[in-house]
């Protein structure tokens, strides 16, 4: 059976195929219902796949060479698929996901005048996910890796007739170039060093190699990582990526893209442990930091999907914090069970837009639980899975994490832990804020024009550089809905409502999925399922727990407290108070730090200034030089031509000038004829 693995990518490909020659003709929603068929598909054939691994008696990692790519001397890179306990876990949760993202997409889009061209870019990005995960060797990985980099700008800047759409499309590709710099200089240097950039020879000679040959492949790996995954410094793309219609933020927040560099960090971990000390300990600070950076700024945002976009990137710091500390079966186990929770939140502010005719400002909600009950109950679960409150599925993956952390020990582990549970209690905060303003209190969605007045006070209006731009409480772009979703002229006649069976079925698998996907690897011997199931690939690599029983409870304990006094914190803000007499989030927060802006005035000032003079530099220094060698040559080679004119007098007469000359040099020096 794990000879089908081949199926798993063409089923997306394929869709993307007729879709792209006959998508016209199948139209809405036909279009949509072939794109999730496939997809739905490539999930059965992963189901299929992983039953023919867990079957496998002996070793459970193949690999199944399709044919060859790149034969160029000893470098030789087949486009082949590795069949192992990873590659297979995240097939099946990106197709698992995936599926009900096109299922949602169908009734989310249904209106959308580019509704087959939306399913097109979905099958495409599923299919680059699905290289990505399933490459044997970094460089179809890397190809997966620009697909879904491509896609990404597809589908964030699909809105793109407004301008700022268009922008954060932009913003994303440009940012993740720094990262993909990283990852191509990576492969290089793999390649110098090892001959090979297939994953098994990688894990085979990984232990042999020199400390600083690896230490600086895996400092460029965890580079792209760092770009794909949205850590610090390169966190500003994913924020603005909320332009793109909901469906796609939760495609890339939840189960593809983001999730990359934690799974490129995951797979090279032999590369890891052969690297630096630091090294480890670099890429924990960074998780750890991003985590509690992300989440200071989710605080304080009122756009719904802000909220849960700022989330993410803090929920992505925790799984590099993971990795740096040597647990790798928690990053990935956090990985699952984000990728459930973040899908079903992102499905459900989704839900709560089309209900609200595309309002996202949270401060102009309330009360939806009544209108919207299948969605407010499926985004609780998820809500306080994400808040890590037991038993939902979050609480297990983040409680490991944080044990992993309290391992590591010294100054440095227990400052990540700290961080960690302080984290943990802004996460609860934003999530309870989050839920009380939008499900719970008062209705405000019945006067949204005197509300609209009010805020006009606190929207901070900005001119730069002649363009007027407009905060309100954001940090970075907002997001624009498109013509046809249009918010109704009348809002003192908005009723909110419930979304179709499209929408809300994949919301309840999502939502038990939260809720029961800490099952997976509970902390008793018996039951620690993922952790049996990856340690053919991770379990070298694998940091062995010390504490103590006691030492585990306590620390679970503090985790839980702290997400219960965050959660109850939000509730005497947001909930028991009167809207009016909610106190005003730090607006340094709400601007993000100032981080984006400080970016965006640097990439319009100096940095273009610098920019234009490299650009002059190469065009006048660099260029210059190459084409004044190249008139130079022409040049001589013009004149030297007109003395070829064919004619025999004229030789004659350049050798008898010539001889001439060479008589008059030697009767000068004095040489006797």
């Amino acid at each position: 059976m794990r000879e089908l693995v081949w199926l798993i990518p063409a089923l997306p490909l394929a869709g993307f195929a007729v879709l792209v020659v006959l998508g016209r003709r199948l139209g809405n929603p036909l279009a949509g219902w072939l794109a999730t068929l496939m997809v739905a598909a490539s999930f059965a054939a992963s189901i299929v796949v992983w039953l023919g691994v867990r079957a496998a008696s002996g070793e459970r990692s193949s690999t199944q060479r399709l044919f060859t790519w790149i034969p160029a001397g000893g470098f030789r890179v087949d486009v082949a698929f590795l069949v192992d306990p990873l590659s297979i876990t995240m097939a099946l949760f990106v197709t698992g996901i995936s599926a009900l993202i096109h299922l949602y997409s169908i009734g989310y889009m249904h209106a959308d005048a580019h509704f087959t061209k939306f399913f097109v870019y979905l099958n495409l990005f599923v299919f680059s996910m699905l290289v990505l995960v399933l490459g044997d060797n970094l460089l179809l990985t890397f190809l997966g890796w620009e697909g879904v980099g491509t896609c990404s700008y597809l589908l964030i800047s699909f809105w793109f007739e407004e301008e700022a759409n268009a922008s954060a499309g932009k913003k994303a590709f440009v940012t993740n170039r720094i990262g993909d710099w990283g990852f191509m200089v990576a492969t290089l240097f793999t390649f110098f060093a090892i001959g090979s950039v297939r994953y098994a020879d990688i894990t085979a000679a990984a232990p042999g190699l020199a400390t600083s040959t690896a230490t600086v492949i895996a400092v460029l790996l965890f580079l792209g990582a760092v770009g794909k995954s949205a850590q610090l410094p390169l966190y500003v793309w994913l924020p603005d990526a909320m332009a793109g219609p909901t469906p796609v933020s939760a495609l890339i927040h939840a189960a593809t893209m983001v999730t990359a560099g934690v799974y490129l960090m995951t797979r090279v971990g032999p590369v890891l442990a052969a690297a630096s000390p630091w090294v480890p300990t670099l890429i924990a600070v960074v998780g750890g930091l991003t985590a509690l950076f992300a989440a200071t700024i989710a605080v304080a945002q009122t756009d719904i999907k802000k909220v849960l976009a700022y989330s993410t990137v803090s929920q992505l710091g925790y799984m590099f914090l993971a990795i740096g500390s040597g647990a790798y079966v928690a990053a990935v186990f956090h990985m699952i069970t984000h990728a459930f929770f973040k899908a079903v939140l992102f499905l459900g502010a989704g839900s709560v837009i089309h209900g609200m005719h595309e309002e996202q400002d949270m401060r102009r909600m309330g009360a939806l639980k009544r209108a919207m009950p299948i969605t407010a109950l499926t985004f609780g679960a998820g809500s306080l899975a994400l808040a890590g409150i037991p038993p939902f599925s979050g609480f297990w993956s983040k409680d490991e994490i944080l044990l992993g952390a309290w391992n590591r020990g010294g100054f440095v582990g227990r400052g990540l832990w700290v961080i960690g549970v302080l984290t943990a209690l802004m996460t609860a905060f934003y999530v309870g804020r989050m839920v009380f303003l939008t499900f719970f209190g008062q209705a405000r969605w019945g006067d949204a024009p005197a509300h609209a007045a009010g805020e006009a006070e606190r929207s901070a209006v900005e001119v730069d550089d002649g363009a007027r731009t407009e905060h309100s409480g954001q940090a970075s772009v907002a997001t624009a809905a498109p013509a046809d979703h249009g918010r109704p002229a009348d809002q003192g006649a908005l009723q909110p409502h419930e979304s179709p069976w499209t929408m809300t079925l994949p919301l309840v698998v999502l939502g038990v999925a939260a809720t029961l996907g800490g099952a997976l690897n509970l902390p008793v011997a018996r039951l620690r399922t993922l952790a049996s199931w990856l340690d053919p690939v991770v379990g070298g690599q694998e940091i062995a727990t010390s504490a103590a029983t006691a030492t585990k409870w306590i620390l679970a304990a503090i985790a839980v407290v702290a997400a219960l006094v965050g959660l109850g914190a939000a509730g005497v803000l947001y909930l028991r108070r009167r809207f009016a007499d909610q106190p005003r989030e730090p607006r340094v927060l709400a601007r993000g730090w100032y981080v984006d802006e400080a970016v965006t005035a640097f990439a319009g000032g100096p940095g273009r200034r610098l920019f234009d003079g490299v650009a002059w530099f190469d065009r006048t220094v660099v260029d210059g030089a190459v084409n004044g060698v190249g008139f130079l040559v022409r040049g001589a080679g013009s004149g030297l031509r007109r003395a070829q004119s064919g004619y025999v007098r004229n030789y004659a007469l350049g050798f008898a000038a010539g001889a001439i000359v060479l008589v008059a040099v030697l009767v000068l020096r004095g040489v006797s004829l």
